[in-house]
């Protein structure tokens, strides 16, 4: 498997790691001294931002090119006097210019690193023209949700909402990261108008279900909208685009304060502009000093059958093509119930790999998350199996598997497991065991120690059901089926599945369970997994408002952090528990004060009066390591409709907002340590454009996804 467009990479890498080590003393730790005029290097581009009103601070400056293999940009923060500083500049020319809240953007200016360039920012003429710069949470919060009385719903005969939405927190769930905001923004300028290709139509109701049509996603929005209730959610969304339409705007949000004016964006163009990206992964979790300066890899899910590659310091995009093991596994869905505004009839989404989420281990190697065959299992997964775990708890179908990229070798190996996969995660333990998540009813994993030495992928697996000690003896015993009475002499069997996966230091498997008000859960594996492994569940506590955890992710201490439906970032520490974690009590209410819930910094929806925000983070992901800055342990989540990563730091937010292109959305990050000599400019985080859509964001069709670095400086103007 050979990558394509990407070359001499190694050579590169290597180059570059010499030049930055040679140059950290020297330049590394460089800083405009407080006060002084802005000082120029050759690799910078600085001056000073001035408007009507004077000098600008907390403003975006932008430098892109297209004169690099790929197209690239970075943006800085204006400090408080309205200087700037952009520093690492690749030697070629940009066009520069300047966006914040209260203008509408600049002329662009072409220049090139070494100059000093002052620039001319313009005020908005008017709300409207500045509004158009706000994230896209901010018009999402003009939506009014039904009243919390008018739940639960009574179907199409009466309320239009329908019956299985029993309160306003679960029409909000099922909203935000339960449906639509999963896959994409609301509140974009995309979304928030009607385009014009749909045609002209008696009522906005009537325009928002064509459009919900579109597309090969269009089946699966006429599905979410049936659940949600098709009368009144059309109704909901028509009143809010028409209100829109009618000149309502929403608040405006604060200018970058504080820390937010040290940050650093990076960006490269990668893909290609009919794929979506899911995920995309940089090094080791475990180590974040794997692949220093080495190539970023993501995951496509079910838009293209290759591994998407940039290397950040070539600045060169490249592909590495996938296959599968069976040529009969099926593609993505071609079927469309209505043309799309972009693509029309065109099938855009064709993969049979379904690629989820990618992870490198301690050897550089890409481990995905993919479907290798079709989906029914071979028999020594099923029922009369010998397989320790297929004796206990046998499975028919597996939807995805795993597959692994070895860079050195190039070779691509297919491992079909009998449980499905959707996210993985490396547990820092002898076997270096790849938990996943995804399996139904089951936790699995691969034992990769003894893949890599047997290249047996049948013994080298396992999983278990998720049991809980209902009993409280400790151990694993007989046990009742879901939705059975609880019976204080047996266990009981859990029927959710994990969403989220997590391997914490002490040993246990963290994950969350979709749904309302959703789960989180936490994995004893035990001395033998199939047979020893004990699950305890921790449902939050809907009276405090926070609900229905997505995806999250522990930290040292043991600390579970989530992304909740309810516009929160969500924290349980199960030390704080006074109840037993475990016994006849023990099935997930038992423990309210270990739930702590921080409002993500977007406003609330109209007719919610609940705590909480518009906002619906997709993942949160905790900075073991600091390599984003902020401090070991910061939960950081993806902030999804606030256009940015959303950092919880010593109680408070620090908002990293993606100004350019508008439309940012992520559904997963990580960071990594190039140089740990380098101060920051040795580490970062990084993410990728995630949305099904990019082509609702601001740069339109043909809009690619991209890569997009965040490094925190000590200072808006430090080198």
């Amino acid at each position: 498997m050979r990558v394509q467009r990407l070359r001499a990479l190694p050579h590169r890498v290597a180059l570059f790691t010499v030049v930055l080590a040679a140059l950290t003393i020297a330049a590394v730790a460089a800083r405009q001294p407080q006060g002084a005029p802005v000082a120029v290097d050759k690799d910078d581009l600085g001056g000073v931002v001035t408007s009507a009103k004077g000098p600008e601070a907390g403003v975006w400056v932008i430098a892109e090119t297209s004169e690099l293999p790929t197209k690239f940009a970075k943006i800085v923060v204006t400090d408080d006097r309205g200087r700037y500083l952009i520093p690492d500049m690749p030697a070629v020319k940009y066009n520069v210019w300047v966006r914040g809240y209260g203008l509408v953007d600049s002329p662009k200016v072409q220049a090139s690193p070494g100059t000093t360039l002052n620039l001319n920012a313009v005020i908005a003429p008017d709300a409207k023209a500045a509004a158009e710069y706000y994230p896209a949470g901010y018009w999402f919060s003009l939506m009014k949700a039904p009243d919390a009385k008018e739940f639960p719903g009574t179907g199409p005969s009466g309320n239009g909402i329908a019956p299985g939405m029993r309160s306003q927190a679960e029409w909000l769930r099922q909203m935000k990261n339960g449906t639509c905001l999963a896959c994409h923004q609301l509140g974009n300028k995309a979304t928030r108008e009607i385009p014009a290709a749909h045609g002209t139509f008696a009522s906005s109701a009537q325009a928002w279900e064509r459009r919900i049509a579109s597309g090969q996603a269009g089946p699966n929005m006429i599905t979410s909208m049936n659940q949600i209730g098709r009368e009144r959610f059309l109704s909901v969304l028509a009143d809010w685009t028409d209100r829109i339409k009618a000149g309502e705007l929403p608040s405006p949000p604060p200018r970058p304060q504080g820390i937010e004016r040290n940050i650093v964006i990076t960006q490269w163009d990668w893909a290609d502009p009919k794929a979506y990206l899911h995920d995309v992964v940089s090094t080791d979790r475990r180590n974040p000093t794997v692949n220093p300066n080495g190539p970023l890899y993501g995951a496509l899910e079910l838009s293209a059958d290759y591994v998407p590659v940039l290397d950040p310091v070539g600045h060169e995009a490249g592909k590495i093509p996938l296959t599968v093991r069976d040529p009969n596994t099926p593609p993505t869905n071609p079927k469309i119930a209505a043309p799309s505004p972009y693509w029309g009839e065109e099938t855009i989404w064709t993969s049979k790999n379904n690629v989820h989420n990618p992870m490198l281990d301690e050897k550089g190697r890409v481990w995905l998350t993919s479907t290798v065959r079709p989906a029914d299992n071979p028999a020594y997964c099923k029922e009369g199996s010998s397989h320790p775990s297929a004796k206990l708890f046998p499975i028919e179908r597996a939807g995805r598997h795993l597959a692994v990229y070895d860079p050195k070798t190039q070779k691509l190996t297919h491992i079909s497991t009998c449980f499905g996969t959707h996210h993985l995660m490396f547990a820092n333990d002898a076997n270096n065991t790849l938990w996943t998540s995804g399996g139904g009813q089951v936790v699995g994993w691969l034992n990769r120690k003894m893949f890599d030495e047997t290249g047996d992928e049948e013994k080298s697996q396992g999983w278990t059901a998720l049991i809980v000690d209902t009993n409280g003896n400790g151990k694993r015993d007989a046990y009742t089926e879901p939705n059975q009475p609880v019976d204080p002499t047996k266990d009981m069997r859990f029927g959710g599945g994990f969403y989220a996966v997590a391997p914490a230091p002490d040993g246990a498997i963290w994950g969350t369970v979709l749904g309302f008000p959703g789960t989180v859960m936490r994995l004893d594996p035990g001395k033998n997994p199939p047979e020893t492994a004990l699950a305890e569940i921790y449902q939050p506590p809907v009276e405090t408002g926070g609900f229905s955890p997505r995806g999250g992710d522990v930290d040292r201490n043991g600390v579970y952090w989530a992304a909740m439906a309810s516009g929160h970032l969500g924290s349980f520490d199960r030390r704080k528990c006074k109840a037993p974690l475990n016994g006849p009590k023990a099935t997930g209410q038992h423990c309210p004060e270990g739930w702590t819930f921080y409002a993500e910094p977007l406003p609330q929806l109209k007719g919610v009066a609940t705590p909480g925000s518009a906002e619906g983070s997709y993942y949160t992901w905790v900075d073991w390591f600091d390599t984003s800055g902020l401090g070991a342990n910061t939960p950081i989540n993806t902030g999804n409709l606030s256009e940015g990563l959303l950092a919880l730091k010593d109680g408070k937010w620090v908002v990293m907002r993606v100004p350019y292109p508008l439309g940012f959305y992520t559904k997963w990050l990580d960071g990594r340590i190039d140089n740990a000599k380098a101060g920051w400019k040795g580490k970062g985080l990084w993410a990728t454009v995630s949305t099904r859509t990019p082509f609702h964001m601001e740069t339109g069709k043909g809009t690619t996804s991209k890569v997009m670095k965040f490094q925190v400086r000590p200072d808006p103007l430090a080198k």
